[in-house]
């Protein structure tokens, strides 16, 4: 049996080289990439009863947002024009690896990350690339002060990050230039698009916590 720290870089091997199956896979990439994540994130809820209910929260909230996000709204785009299968278990599989990292990475590096999130974005749209940074940051902030797990916000902004660099420069999915319905400019990725990531990890413990507080 793999232990957690096993499984955690075989977590982060997945979406690396998953990404780039998905891209340059041919037609059987993408199908291929799907079912691996589906069973490593079935493999995390028979392996972690314990975070079952949030890992579930987690797949649910996450479908929900790529619709709205991605169909609805149409901030990015995935290369095919579809929601790819191997996305909504790929959030749960990041997920849990940030609950595994967040009281394991430098306390330095979690306090920094703020900051240089600060000046990045501001940077950003101070130079008119892009304006939908702000907005996120402010969330990003307010789940650092405010939420109930600074260190999980801040390891999920910056493995979002290291992600979403790595899926645009593949070409898995593309943010739009200007933000639709708004016109604002937003650059590809957005700096601080971990601030979704954020708000979906806040929802999803707060899921368990409610289910906690039923089943008390």
């Amino acid at each position: 049996m793999l232990r957690p720290s096993a499984l955690a870089a075989l977590i982060a091997l997945t979406i690396a080289v998953g990404l780039a199956v998905d891209r340059f896979g041919g037609v059987w990439g993408q199908p291929a990439v799907g079912v691996w994540a589906w069973a490593l994130a079935a493999l995390l809820a028979v392996r972690y009863p314990e975070q079952r209910v949030r890992l579930l929260a987690c797949l649910v909230i996450a479908s929900a947002g790529e619709v709205v996000l991605s169909l609805v709204w149409g901030l990015y785009d995935y290369r095919l024009g579809n929601l790819p299968l191997f996305v909504p278990p790929g959030h749960v599989l990041l997920y849990w690896l940030g609950l595994h990292l967040a009281d394991r990475l430098p306390a330095r590096l979690l306090t920094a990350t703020g900051w240089l999130a600060v000046g990045g974005v501001s940077a950003l749209a101070l130079g008119g690339i892009d304006w939908l940074g702000p907005p996120l940051l402010l969330i990003f902030l307010a789940c650092l002060r405010w939420g109930p797990a600074p260190r999980l916000y801040a390891t999920m902004f910056l493995l979002s990050l290291l992600m979403e660099l790595w899926g645009t420069w593949l070409g898995n999915w593309t943010w739009r230039s200007q933000v639709p319905g708004l016109g604002w400019p937003m650059s590809n990725p957005p700096l601080a698009a971990g601030a979704f990531y954020c708000l979906l990890d806040l929802f999803s413990e707060s899921v368990r916590r409610r289910r906690g507080v039923a089943s008390a």
